[in-house]
């Protein structure tokens, strides 16, 4: 914190007591006073004329805090040289105008501090406070101070009752107003019991540790450098400078050691009557300490060894570093919260989608499971359809078996009708060689017409009666094959529509050997054989058109050279004409 920020606050408290309506502005006869007693107590040269200029008459209206910092900032914070003028005094300036209208203790005299006690408070609070406006102190430095307060009078502060303190009070979870705080402390809550005396005495001991940089204080015994005299002496020990004074009231300064990075402590050994002593070496002397106790003198070494560090550090104030060391662990517990709220979110959002997908897993096994039974409801009936043509199919394979046998049944009944047809045709192949010999007899009996004429006639009745039988014969043999052809196509279209339910057939039987791989072996083979049947069916009926050619009479004829009947020739060519 630099002593613009540190002045920056004192004058905040200072301008909003000025403010009465609460509005945020001030009226400029106030601003012209606090304006001039800031002049003089930060030893700055008065500047009237810009400050009349700033504040002219002529300009109507309060002043904000937005229109009063460009004034500050220019004519008296950035003239402001640390160490030309007293803080003290600046604080207690400002802590005069806020406290008047602020500030309200106990009318019945039942405080617990005093009121320069409370101003110091007000001091340690700005110290403590955060950056920011209007000025807070977050729950920690509250902690740290009252433990602080506690430790000086060898007290142990009650955590637990500062927390339900900090949760009964919804506006004090994010930090306590100096007013809140002072209030606080003056309830007595968290200083029962204790003498007025003592806790001044511990608030003066936090405030010169805290604001005065005081690291440590108390009686040692000094060597005199011309002398070598042993003298008591008060040594107050700061990070640039180790003062010493006649007593413990400050009044009278005897000398001080300037301490740099180029200094050290050591620890000496007892001699000339004196123990627990120890020196510390500057670039041009050593003094020589002797503490009362050795606890003193380890104390007195570490606080000085301290010293030397910030100053080997270049940093000016212990408890400010301190303070931004715990507001940075104060930044990265508050990250490191955030980080594990950020992840307990993201786990709880995690989580939840961990629950969604569980749910939706449970749906989709459900679904799986729905799916399942009318996979298997599918399967089923489809087993049962599949088991309902393939009963079909049997079947049809059966009828198409049986028709096979009955058409078998029916070739071979076709078969024997043939050869009693051959047979017949024999028969009257052989007729017809009788009848051939019968007329070389007649045409050897030409030569004795008149004398066989009887038995011509006779002959002749008989071949006209051989004829009618032949002619009936043939018409029978006609009509037989007329009704052969009939039963012919009639077959054929029994083997075409047979033809087409094996087609058909075969199809199903394809279709069943996609959906269901293992009746394929059952199908080819029922396949094989419809078109071994098939086969079976085209030869006999090969065989069948072969059988149904209707066989006529030869076509040789027995040529008579000269002589002969010439009556019987018309005859005999109207019998070969008829016979073909």
């Amino acid at each position: 914190m630099d002593l613009r920020a540190e002045l920056l606050k004192s004058i905040w408290y200072a301008f909003t007591a000025l403010d009465v309506e609460k509005s945020g502005k001030v009226s400029k006869s106030q601003l012209k006073v606090l304006s001039h007693n800031l002049y003089t107590v930060l030893c700055i040269p008065h500047d009237p004329v810009a400050l009349e200029e700033h504040f002219r008459d002529d300009d109507d209206g309060p002043v904000s805090s937005q229109g009063y910092m460009p004034y500050l900032n220019k004519y008296i914070l950035d003239k402001v040289e640390e160490g030309a003028f007293v803080k003290e005094n600046f604080d207690e300036l400002c802590w005069t105008l806020t406290a008047k209208k602020n500030y309200k203790p106990d009318r019945n005299g039942n405080s617990v501090i005093s009121h320069q006690d409370a101003f110091k408070l007000w001091c340690l609070f700005n110290f403590l406070s955060e950056d920011k406006y209007p000025l807070i102190m977050v729950p920690d430095e509250v902690e740290y101070l009252l433990k602080k307060i506690c430790t000086a009078m060898n007290v142990e502060l009650n955590s637990c009752e500062l927390d339900d303190y900090l949760s009964q009070e919804p506006q004090a979870q994010g930090g306590l107003t100096v007013w809140q705080f002072l209030d606080m402390v003056n309830s007595g809550r968290f200083l029962r019991g204790i003498e007025q005396e003592a806790v001044s005495m511990a608030v003066e001991e936090v405030y010169q540790e805290v604001i005065e940089d005081v690291l440590k204080q108390g009686y040692l015994w000094k060597r005199g450098q011309l002398r070598r005299n042993w003298s008591e002496r008060w040594f107050t020990l700061k990070p640039s400078v180790l003062s010493y004074y006649m007593s413990e009231e400050r009044k009278e300064k005897k000398g001080s050691i300037t301490l740099d990075k180029h200094c050290c402590v050591e620890v000496l050994p007892d001699r000339d009557g004196k123990r627990c002593m120890f020196c510390v070496k500057t670039s041009s002397r050593t003094y020589e300490m002797s503490a009362s106790d050795t606890r003193q003198r380890q104390e007195w070494t570490l606080a000085i060894q301290t010293a030397i560090r910030l100053q080997a550090e270049g940093k000016k104030s212990l408890h400010k570093d301190l303070k931004q060391k715990r507001r940075e662990q104060r930044e990265q517990r508050e990250q490191r919260k955030a980080a594990k709220e950020e992840e307990t979110q993201r786990l709880k959002q995690l989580q939840e989608e961990k629950e969604r997908k569980l749910q939706e897993l449970e749906l989709l096994k459900e679904a799986q499971r729905q799916a399942e039974i009318l996979l298997q409801e599918e399967e089923q009936r489809r087993r049962q359809q599949h088991e309902e043509m393939q009963r079909t199919l049997e079947i049809q394979l059966r009828e198409a078996e049986q028709a096979r046998a009955s058409m078998q049944a029916e070739m071979v009944l076709k078969e024997a009708e043939a050869e009693r047809q051959r047979k017949r045709i024999l028969e009257l192949e052989d007729m017809q060689e009788r009848l051939q010999e019968a007329l070389q007899q007649e045409v050897k009996a030409r030569q004795d017409e008149e004398s066989v004429r009887y038995a011509q006639a006779r002959l002749l009745a008989e071949e006209e009666e051989k004829l009618k039988q032949l002619m009936k014969l043939k018409e029978e043999q006609e009509e037989y094959i007329i009704k052969t052809q009939r039963e012919k196509q009639v077959l054929k279209q029994e083997m075409e529509n047979k033809n087409k339910c094996l087609e058909e057939a075969q199809k199903q039987l394809e279709e069943v050997r996609v959906n269901r791989q293992r009746v394929d072996q059952d199908v080819v083979v029922a396949q094989r054989k419809l078109r071994q049947a098939s086969t079976n069916v085209k030869h006999w009926n090969v065989q069948m058109n072969r059988l149904m050619h209707p066989i006529g009479p030869g076509d040789k004829r027995t040529n008579v050279s000269g002589g002969g009947f010439t009556g019987y020739q018309p005859l005999l060519s109207q019998r070969d004409s008829s016979l073909k």
